[in-house]
């Protein structure tokens, strides 16, 4: 069989665009990340002082380990956003573009309205809506199927936790209907 230099190239119709502006460059990305990492030492570094971080004569107190990691990771994240601060000419390069923004949020938005929903929906609920909502929508699959599917793993992930391991899972108004 001989060896072809024929280079077979399949386009992927759900790539995001290539001439899609930036949104942003990595290097707020990384100053943002520190400084929102220093904020979160110095509020768990109060937090655990406030606790008590000393030495008392029957041993370290509850605050004294966990308030010397928040230094060591505000010290971390310090080293961090001055390091990244003193580079000003690298880290330049898109960080991500509109349109990879976009797919992005397709499932971040979904996933955090969810963690929400099932606060008073209750896992199977939201979990019903999750799965058919992805299946249907993202996933351009018929309702029907996406309908069943999820209502399958639903029904399945209560069958297992709820009855075969007698899990405690957040419950909603529908499971309360049933007595569960």
């Amino acid at each position: 069989m001989a060896h072809s230099d024929i280079e077979i190239v399949v386009d992927d119709p759900t790539a995001p665009d290539e001439n899609s502006p930036a949104v942003t460059n990595t290097r707020t990305v990384e100053m943002a990340t520190m400084a929102l990492l220093l904020a979160l030492a110095a509020l768990l570094g109060y937090d655990n002082w406030r606790t008590g971080a000393a030495w008392d004569s029957t041993g370290p107190q509850a605050g004294y380990f966990p308030f010397y990691l928040s230094v060591i990771l505000g010290g971390a994240a310090l080293y961090g956003l001055v390091s990244v601060a003193l580079k000003r000419t690298e880290g330049l390069d898109t960080f991500v573009t509109r349109a990879q923004l976009r797919r992005v949020s397709q499932v971040f938005v979904p996933t955090l309205l969810f963690c929400f929903a099932m606060q008073w929906l209750g896992l199977y609920v939201a979990s019903f809506l999750l799965i058919a909502g992805f299946m249907a929508i993202i996933g351009r699959i018929a309702w029907w199927k996406s309908l069943l599917t999820a209502f399958i793993f639903v029904a399945i992930m209560f069958v297992t936790f709820d009855i075969a391991f007698d899990v405690i899972m957040p419950k909603g108004p529908l499971e309360a209907a049933f007595g569960r």
